[in-house]
C-alpha cells in the first residue's frame, strides 16, 4: 500500500509540475474540480445529467486550460522539452485528448442522424429524450475512456500502473481543490504563470 501511494504521489507531482504552470489553467482546474464534485453527486440521482455536467462544464474548463493557456515548447522549470513530456505522460497526452474530445463531439451528431444507433437503442422521443441519450452515451464514453487507458497501461507496463492512474483521475477533483484554490486570487493579482520555486531547476 505504501508503494502504491508513493507512486500515486509521484504521478500527481509530475502532472502538476509538467502540465499546470499557467495560473489560468490552475484556476480553470479549480472550477472543473468543483463541477466534477457536482457531477459525482448527480451520478446517484441522474447519471445522464451527471455526464452532461462532467463533459460540458468540467471537461471543457479543464481541457481548455491545457489547450489554450498552458505554455508549450521547452519547459525551463523542469529543463525538458514538450516532446519529452508528451512521450512520458502516463494518462491522456494532448494527442490522446484530441481523439477523445473528437469522439465526444461526434456522439451528439451521430445520435441526431441515427437516433436508434442502427437498432441498438430505442429512438429518443423529443428533445429531452435526445439530451438523455446523449448524456447516457457520454457516460459510456467516460467509462470506456478510463477502461481503455487502464488496459493500455497494463499492456505497456503493468496493471498497477493503470490502477494508480485510475485512482488519480477519479480523485483529481479533491486534490485540485486543495492544490489550486488560491490560483484565482493570484491570477487576479496579475500572476499569469506559477513561478514554481519548489520545482525549478538551477539554470
Amino acid at each position: 500500500m505504501n508503494a502504491f501511494l508513493q507512486e500515486l504521489r509521484t504521478l500527481r507531482w509530475d502532472d502538476h509540475r509538467y502540465y499546470h504552470q499557467s495560473r489560468i489553467n490552475q484556476s480553470l482546474h479549480f472550477v472543473s474540480a468543483l463541477s466534477f464534485l457536482a457531477a459525482y453527486a448527480l451520478l446517484f440521482v441522474d447519471p445522464p445529467l451527471a455526464a452532461i455536467v462532467g463533459w460540458c462544464v468540467s471537461m471543457v474548463t479543464r481541457q481548455s486550460g491545457h489547450f489554450f493557456f498552458e505554455p508549450r515548447g521547452f519547459d525551463r522549470v523542469n529543463q525538458v522539452s514538450d516532446e519529452y513530456k508528451e512521450a512520458v505522460k502516463v494518462g491522456y497526452n494532448m494527442q490522446r485528448k484530441t481523439v477523445l474530445l473528437a469522439v465526444w463531439l461526434l456522439i451528439p451528431l451521430m445520435l441526431w442522424i441515427e437516433p436508434a444507433l442502427f437498432g441498438l437503442i430505442e429512438p429518443a422521443q423529443g428533445f429531452t429524450g435526445f439530451v438523455h441519450d446523449v448524456g447516457s452515451a457520454w457516460l459510456m464514453l467516460a467509462a470506456t475512456g478510463l477502461a481503455f487507458r487502464v488496459v493500455q497501461l497494463w499492456k505497456q507496463d503493468r496493471l498497477r500502473t493503470g490502477l494508480i492512474w485510475l485512482v488519480k483521475i477519479l480523485t483529481d477533483p479533491f486534490h485540485d481543490i486543495a492544490l489550486y484554490h488560491k490560483a484565482p486570487l493570484r491570477l487576479l493579482r496579475g500572476e499569469l504563470i506559477d513561478p514554481m520555486p519548489h520545482v525549478r531547476h538551477p539554470s
